[in-house]
């Protein structure tokens, strides 16, 4: 696929297949996020990944309450964990830069596993003082997001019909709302 193709098709998967992912293919996705620019090049991006079948349904059941609506992950052959050392981050006109670098490495892997047929589903419902202490992630790291990553199912179940309904996932704005130029006029 192309990219163009790859970041018009590419959709949240909350229904895996028990296929594993080959090690050859989960190699690519985790260095398809080494790559990712960030600002500074402080790569501040850290990641914690979660093969074990019976690891990742305990772990399912620790990200909190709010992680509960994510049950779903526990049938994924891979859970990838992004999390950031705000230290290593840059600031730059006052804003700390971690979170949007962790997303931009994030991404990437994910439009990578994409394009070899691999779906995820970039997670914020979690409780992030859960995540830490289940996974012993010190202190002063950041838990930004997390993904369950696998092959996806042929059909949808009807949790993930109703969460793509629910979210309007394919609903996207016009450009002509979110893109100005030459100067902000998008009060409309």
């Amino acid at each position: 696929m192309e990219l163009y193709e790859i970041i018009q098709s590419r959709e949240s998967v909350r229904d895996f297949a028990e296929t594993a992912i080959e090690a050859e293919k989960l190699e690519i996705i985790l260095e398809a996020g080494r790559l990712a620019p960030s600002a500074q090049n402080k790569q501040c991006w850290r990641f914690v990944v979660l093969q074990d079948k019976d690891n990742i349904k305990r772990f399912a059941k620790h990200i909190g309450l709010l992680g509960t609506v994510n049950f779903f992950i526990a049938q994924a052959p891979v859970v990838i964990v992004a999390c950031a050392d705000p230290k290593r981050s840059a600031r730059v006109n006052g804003q700390e830069y971690y979170l949007v670098d962790t997303a931009i490495s994030f991404q990437q892997m994910m439009l990578a596993a994409w394009s070899m047929g691999i779906g995820s589903c970039w997670l914020a419902a979690f409780n992030e003082k859960s995540v830490r202490q289940y996974l012993q992630i010190p202190e002063n790291i950041r838990v930004v997001g997390l993904s369950p990553f696998g092959y996806p199912k042929e059909k949808n179940s009807l949790y993930s019909k109703a969460v793509k309904t629910f979210a309007g996932s394919r609903n996207r704005l016009e450009l002509d709302k979110i893109i100005t130029k030459e100067k902000w006029n998008l009060c409309r």
